[in-house]
């Protein structure tokens, strides 16, 4: 190879990098936009009066977090969202955040459009490390069930608590009739190969306990204060 085609090479290779390189740190950036909402929502579920039970929170093996669910629909309508699910480690420690969407449609007494930040609370860890690569269906292949509201000990002690799933949201525009049952909680495989690269699956993300950077420790951090 002469001297003139080496430079052609490398610089076919540099161009190339160079136009990639914009479109990976962007996809990055806007998945540390999802994390920093994801922050932010359990931030202020924490400041609520009547939020979570604390004995919820005791029994809690896994969390997913949108902080933006779009609901829109007259009568029949339909929801789309991306959050993060973690799942709590054998040590008590949180895993690093798997990058998820949520779809579904419903039919009920709905009309309207509405942004809803969407907290689901899992009793069992293993019902969101099985998803992998595929998906569940919640209210489906996982039972689920409004979650109670208040942290006295009467309502820790007199709800059951004997549903894989609880939901909680809190509402930002009109809506009624709003409902998760039916959706489908899926991996969205392309952020988490745009912030933890493609060698690293599902179930390493979850087994994973390490702060790639300061959003993920800040995350961390808002979720173990609600206890």
């Amino acid at each position: 190879m002469n001297i003139i085609n080496l430079i052609k090479m490398n610089l076919a290779v540099f161009c190339c990098t160079a136009l990639l390189f914009p479109t990976v740190a962007a996809a990055q950036n806007k998945e540390q936009k999802r994390i920093k909402a994801s922050t932010q929502v359990l931030s202020g579920f924490g400041k609520m009066k009547e939020s979570i039970p604390s004995r919820l929170l005791e029994l809690t093996q896994g969390i997913v977090i949108v902080p933006k669910l779009i609901n829109a629909g007259f009568v029949i309508g339909g929801k789309r969202g991306r959050g993060i699910a973690m799942v709590k480690r054998a040590d008590g420690s949180w895993s690093n955040p798997v990058f998820v969407t949520i779809t579904g449609g419903s039919v009920g007494l709905q009309a309207g459009v509405q942004s809803t930040e969407l907290v689901l609370v899992f009793t069992h860890a293993n019902s969101l490390t099985a998803i992998k690569k595929s998906s569940f269906t919640l209210g489906g292949d996982l039972s689920i069930a409004a979650g109670p509201l208040g942290r006295s000990s009467a309502v820790n002690t007199d709800y059951k608590l004997d549903a894989e799933v609880y939901s909680y949201s809190r509402s930002k525009g009109l809506f009624a009739g709003l409902s998760v049952n039916g959706a489908s909680l899926e991996i969205d495989a392309a952020a988490n190969a745009a912030v933890y690269g493609k060698d690293m699956d599902v179930a390493d993300i979850f087994a994973s306990g390490g702060d790639p950077d300061d959003e993920i420790g800040e995350l961390k951090a808002a979720l173990t204060k609600m206890k």
